[in-house]
């Protein structure tokens, strides 16, 4: 495989969240990919495309929760409460509990619970963000000057007021707090640019670094995530489009993986950044029949 990562920049020190980029995946020993106790699914790309299911999801949903799967839905979204999460896969025909499904900002809100509850976050994101920060009980100001931290989501009406706050607060000693690595979100008509993006704005601009990265592949978001399953990672698929995220969040976390081809990334993105899932899946319904 390539030795070669296309987002070289984004750190390896697990303390922080910001995990390195597999150079060599060691293969686990094989199982049929319906053998697994537990299944974690990507959402965009994985279990729908836009407004869409993508096909053989639904069927392959209703048979795992026959068999008597446990399943989790987590998603690096930050524009959705668990809530609207939830609400969303309900509209698609899916149905499922609000405590399967985790995403990066209910993560992040139990961050600040647990490692940082006297924070006070100026926050570049939507209102879902704030609704689940306040849900936590965490925080928040509008002055660059009192914030101890700067959490970045997607913020569709980011502006350059948002961003001189953003640079102010990290320049007067702010940790800059990534929401996930996401570079960019896949839209109907093609993407718009994600967290990362933002990230990237902010770093430049007051110098400072990202100093921890809450969601998928962040070994933190891996811990919450096992905490609701109650099952041993080597008993668990995660399901994913994306290698840098979805399978490395899988390999990172001693779970097997499974790259489906309906979303972000292809086979030639395994070979470009050396990055390698134990199983790939031309379209989820696979997970039904195929024994490698």
């Amino acid at each position: 495989m390539a030795e070669t990562s296309r987002f070289p920049e984004r750190g390896t020190d697990d303390k922080s969240g910001i995990v390195p980029f597999q150079r060599k995946h060691v293969k686990k020993r094989s199982k049929d990919l319906h053998a697994f106790k537990g299944y974690l699914f990507d959402l965009d790309g994985t279990i729908y495309a836009g407004s869409k299911l993508l096909p053989g999801v639904l069927n392959t949903v209703n048979w795992l929760r026959e068999q008597d799967k446990s399943i989790m839905f987590v998603t690096n979204t930050t524009i959705r409460t668990k809530e609207s999460v939830q609400m969303r896969l309900s509209e698609l025909g899916i149905s499922c509990e609000v405590n399967e499904v985790l995403t990066a900002l209910c993560v992040a809100g139990r961050f600040f619970q647990e490692h940082e509850p006297d924070a006070c976050v100026l926050m570049i994101g939507e209102q879902a963000m704030e609704q689940e920060l306040a849900l936590y009980g965490v925080k928040m100001t509008m002055d660059p000057m009192l914030a101890t931290h700067v959490l970045v989501g997607l913020d569709r009406q980011f502006t350059f007021e948002k961003l001189t706050a953003g640079v102010n607060a990290l320049r007067n000693g702010a940790k800059l707090i990534a929401a996930n690595p996401d570079p960019f979100c896949p839209i109907d008509d093609g993407v718009i640019p994600d967290t990362w993006s933002l990230v990237k704005a902010l770093e430049t601009a007051s110098l400072q670094k990202t100093v921890r990265v809450i969601g998928k592949p962040s070994k933190y978001y891996a811990q919450k995530a096992f905490d609701l399953l109650k099952i041993p990672p080597s008993q668990c698929l995660m399901v994913g489009d994306r290698l840098s995220t979805d399978i490395q969040f899988g390999n990172s976390n001693d779970m097997y993986t499974a790259l489906v081809l309906t979303g972000a990334d292809s086979k030639k993105d395994i070979v470009q950044t050396g990055i390698e899932p134990d199983y790939i899946l031309n379209q989820l319904s696979e997970i039904k029949s195929k024994n490698l």
